[in-house]
Order: structure tokens, then sequence, then C-alpha cells
């Protein structure tokens, strides 16, 4: 099983708190996402990581014909299912290594920064494809490999004299594999991976990639949050957008 990180009292309370302010998911990583959203009117969706729930709440109230948002995490979904319910909506508790477990049928299978989390992600675009109806869309965002790259976790950003940032340094890109750090808690596993392997994973599954997006924030967001002007020295997220041959 992958590690419920998430379930972890101080780790959720953290988390919680992050999502209620300013944060770079609502402010550039959504955004970016609906710019790439089909129209799931009539379709059947699933959301792999769907954590409290909104975008299978947005898919939903779009029309989508039935949603599977699946998650390990029990708090994750008990706010979901207290927040974003509908009758369309199915929330059940499950890994993503255990997507074998699934029917296929989904027009569009989406997942939001959880895709970095999975162990086995040549297992995990192979699930994808079986469920996928010929045609189906795959849509995800995971931590960018340039913030995952480093074996301690610590890339960082140099500043100049005014502390103003000017570069940022990492290391260990093309090591794939396990890194621990600490995100509220000590001990968070991630996994990394080049962009060349994700690209070349993904492809060799039976998808065709249509768009690669290392999303900058927009000058509202900017604005609302100036520490996003960073984004434009190092990316923090990476976008794909495929579709099953």
């Amino acid at each position: 099983m992958s590690q419920n990180i998430f379930d972890d009292p101080v780790f959720f309370e953290g988390y919680y708190q992050l999502r209620q302010g300013l944060n770079y998911k609502d402010l550039f990583e959504q955004p970016a996402m609906r710019r790439l959203l089909p129209d799931v009117a009539g379709k059947r969706v699933l959301d792999i990581g769907c954590g409290y729930g909104h975008n299978c709440l947005e898919f939903a109230q779009k029309g989508a014909q039935r949603v599977l948002g699946i998650d390990l995490s029990e708090k994750m979904l008990a706010v979901a299912r207290g927040e974003s319910t509908h009758p369309n909506i199915e929330y059940r508790r499950m890994d993503m290594a255990d997507l074998s477990q699934l029917n296929p049928g989904y027009d569009l299978i989406y997942s939001s920064l959880a895709f970095h989390y999975a162990a086995d992600f040549g297992a995990l675009a192979a699930d994808i494809v079986r469920l996928l109806n010929p045609g189906g869309q795959l849509l995800y965002s995971q931590e960018h490999p340039i913030v995952t790259a480093s074996i301690d976790c610590k890339g960082c950003y140099n500043r100049d004299e005014q502390g103003r940032a000017i570069s940022y340094t990492f290391s260990d890109y093309a090591r794939s594999g396990r890194r621990v750090g600490t995100w509220f808690v000590d001990g968070v596993v991630k996994y990394h991976r080049p962009m060349g392997e994700i690209l070349t994973t993904l492809a060799r599954a039976g998808l065709v990639i249509d768009e690669v997006v290392e999303p900058t924030p927009e000058d509202w967001a900017i604005r609302k949050k100036p520490a996003l002007a960073q984004e434009f020295i190092k990316p923090s997220f990476l976008i794909v957008h495929a579709h099953k041959t």
C-alpha cells in the first residue's frame, strides 16, 4: 500500500490550513488544469487522489454522467462526503496502486498532484490505459521533476543581496526513485522521475500526448501572492494532457 500521509493528524491539519489561505494549487495549478479540461457533460470520470472532492463536484455540476473519486485518505474522503456531494458522485477509499480492481469504461481520468506519490508509474500508466475508453483522455498534474529531484528534498532558491530570488539549485535529477523529506511532518515519501522517463512511460503505455504544460501564474495571482513570481525561475508543477489511441 502507498504511504497514507494525509491521515496523519498533524499533516492533515497542516495541509487543511494551507488550503484555507492563498496557496499555489488554487492560484495557478487549478486554473491551468481548468483551461485544459475537456467537456465532461455526459461523460464517465475517474478522479485519482480526489482529496476534498472539489473537482468531483465541479465535474458533476458540469453534467458528468458518473464521477468516481478515489483517495487513500479517510480524513480527506470524510471532508469530500460532507462538502462535495452530488447524486452522480461516488467516493471510494482506494490506493491508486489498486486500479486493477476497477472496471474499464471511463471517458476522462483526472488527477491533481497525486502521481508523484506513485511508486510504480509504469503500472499506473498501464492501468489508466486499460480503464479509458478508446479516445478517452488523461489530464493530470504532479510536482515538477525539478522539485522532486534532490535526494534530500532540499532544492533551494539563491537570492541576491536584497533577498530577491535569482536562481534555483537542485541535484540528482537523473537519478529516478524514492525521495523522503519533510512537509508538515518528517518521512513524507515521494517518487522522482525525469521528464523524459515520465513522457516515455505514458507513450509506451499507449497514450498520445497532446499537451505538456509547466504552468506559470497570471498577473492577478502574483498580485495576490507576490512570491509566485519565483515560478518564472523554477516551475512547481507539471501538467500532462493525453488521450488513448
